[in-house]
């Protein structure tokens, strides 16, 4: 899958059209790029938690059709450890951060 970059505070996805999102990217730029890594992860539906992605690369699912259900991130200071597998009573299910057909 090839996605477009959405910014601050721009809408990602559809509207009135029933489509699911599936997978999403998230990056941070500028100073906020050099002091911290942006973790991420997805509840996906049929799958649950997933594994953290990190910095820009792909969370979700393609080729499946399961829409993502809520969405974790955590800003940790640039090279420090990846987020625990149970955070805030959300716990990873599977181990991979992205899954494609």
């Amino acid at each position: 899958w090839e996605p477009d970059w959405r910014y601050s505070g721009q809408l990602s996805g559809t509207l009135g059209e029933s489509k699911r999102l599936e997978a999403i990217r998230i990056e941070l730029t500028g100073d906020m790029a050099k002091a911290y890594d942006v973790y991420y992860r997805v509840h996906a539906q049929q799958l649950g938690w997933m594994g953290w992605a990190k910095n820009g690369a792909d969370a979700g699912t393609a080729g499946y059709s399961y829409r993502l259900e809520a969405i974790q991130i955590v800003l940790v200071p640039k090279g420090g450890a990846v987020p625990a597998k149970t955070l805030k009573g959300a716990t990873q299910k599977v181990a991979q951060a992205f899954v494609q057909k």
